[in-house]
Parts: C-alpha cells; structure tokens; sequence
C-alpha cells in the first residue's frame, strides 16, 4: 500500500466542531511512517449534527415504519450497531461495512455525506445473515481514484457515518459512545477504560507483526492510535477499524525497518498504547 501521512493535528472538541481534516497524495510504501510533519494539500470540515429530540415523541425503537426494512413499527430490542473500515480486502478501494440490525436503508444520505468529503462509493452491496443487514460501500479518492488510507480522513468517514446514523436512527445513539454527546438518547452504560482496554501483539511472518487493540470508543481514536505506533517509528501497513457500540476494535499489521518487531518492541509498544488508552482522563489536546 501506497500513501503518505497527514499531520496528525489534534481532533480537540470533535463532538462541538471537528477540526480539518488533511488529504495528502500519496507517496509511501507503508501506510503511515515515521513522522507527522508533511504539508497539508486540502482541508476538510467535518461538523457534527447536534440531535434535540423530546422523549415524549421519541422512544429507543426505529423512529419510524420507513426505518425499518421489512415495513413493520413493532418493539424490538435496539441492535448494536457497527462500522467496519477494512484497508486489507481490496487493494484498490477502502471498504466500509455498516450494520444495524435490519434497520438500514440503502444509506443514500451517507453516501451523499461521503461525496462532500471528496470520496466516491464506486461500489456498493447488500447482505443478510443471522446478524442482520449488511451494507458495504467500496470507496475511493474522488481526485485520484486511489483508495483511501490518510488516518484523519479515515477517521472523518467514520464518524460521518456514525453522525447520520444517528440522525436517520435516533435509537441508534444509546449504543453509541458519541451519542453521549450529540444523541437523542446517551448510553446507559459506561465502559471502564481498565476493563475495556486489551493489547496483544502476534508474530505474523518474518517481515511484520499483527497489533491488536480493544478499547472504549471516543472521537479521533483512529489518529491517536497511529499516532502512538509512528512516534516509536513503527511503520503501520495496513490495518481494519471497528466500531461495535461503546467498543473499538482495531487490528494493524506493523513492522520496525521491514521486519517484524521483536519481543522487546512488542512490549514497548503495547506499554506505550496501554499508558495512553488507560489514564483516567484525556486532555483535549490529545483529540
């Protein structure tokens, strides 16, 4: 994978008003080395929709018949919903997977949102099983028709898409760590970072290792994550981006000088993102 990093800047005050978003070309033989320094090419606003409903006319089912796919208004348990960005699967596009139990249209509005970004959904399915509905979007550089790989802007596609599930899906916010903040129901429930928070590094061949994050989810978590691995000049390759309700669920594949990282770096490195995801509190600076 080819592509240059954006400077990382901070995400500070994301829920009131997301800062610029950096689009950088892409130069780079792994996804994200070394430093954060290069010039920005073009800035992107993200802001998010503060959602005001009144619990009198809203209440934590599908908000409407129409949300539903099948037609029907009954009671249902609200699903959990989750966003998947997956830079492994295709090599020539990022993919992005939403689901919400069988609640999700054909996210017209979402893909509208993405174009703003100056992305293009060149392809986009449908599939069913046991979970529920799954839409996956295919998606690319509008200039460039490369796929996308820039953190920040991997962030912003993610919390657009969480913002207009959201708003299309009220109920949709009780599960969801930015729903605190801008939903229409916050969750009732709240993760300890202590017991959220898992790090675990595997061997994965000769030539890179496979970190693997969990943690409680919060705006800009994407770029700090990187962030961390550079700034001990880990190289990430390539990597996938969960969003399972409270929880995020990452998974990078690293390498230190195109090899993989010995047991001491493995130990410096998931020391270093424990330190960081576990204080008790995040200073805004660090968004």
């Amino acid at each position: 994978m080819a592509v240059a990093m954006a400077s990382c800047g901070s995400i500070s005050g994301v829920y009131a008003n997301l800062k610029a978003i950096e689009k950088i070309p892409i130069s780079s033989s792994v996804l994200f080395r070394g430093s954060f320094g290069l010039d920005p090419v073009q800035r992107i606003c993200l802001v998010p929709k503060r959602l005001a409903f009144s619990e009198s006319t809203i209440i934590p089912k599908a908000s409407s018949t129409a949300a539903v796919e099948d037609g029907s208004s009954q009671d249902t348990a609200v699903p959990m919903p989750k966003v998947i960005i997956d830079l492994d699967s295709d090599p020539e596009a990022t993919v992005v997977e939403v689901t919400f139990g069988d609640r999700l249209g054909a996210l017209l509005d979402t893909m509208s949102a993405l174009k703003n970004l100056g992305l293009n959904v060149v392809k986009a399915n449908v599939y069913l099983d046991s979970s529920g509905k799954h839409n996956k979007l295919c998606i690319t550089h509008a200039s460039t028709g490369r796929k996308v790989e820039d953190p920040e802007l991997l962030e912003a596609i993610r919390l657009t898409i969480i913002n207009n599930l959201m708003e299309f899906h009220p109920e949709s916010s009780s599960q969801l760590a930015m729903g605190e903040a801008f939903g229409a129901f916050q969750p009732s429930q709240k993760l300890d970072v202590d017991i959220a928070t898992h790090i675990h590094v595997y061997d994965d061949g000769p030539e890179r290792s496979l970190l693997c994050v969990e943690a409680a989810d919060r705006p800009g978590l994407i770029v700090d994550l990187v962030k961390i691995i550079t700034e001990i000049n880990i190289d990430v390759i390539s990597g996938e981006f969960d969003t399972e309700g409270l929880l995020a669920k990452a998974k990078f594949h690293v390498s230190y000088k195109n090899k993989a990282l010995i047991k001491p770096l493995q130990q410096v490195l998931a020391n270093s993102l424990r330190y960081y995801l576990r204080r008790p509190s995040t200073e805004e600076s660090s968004f």
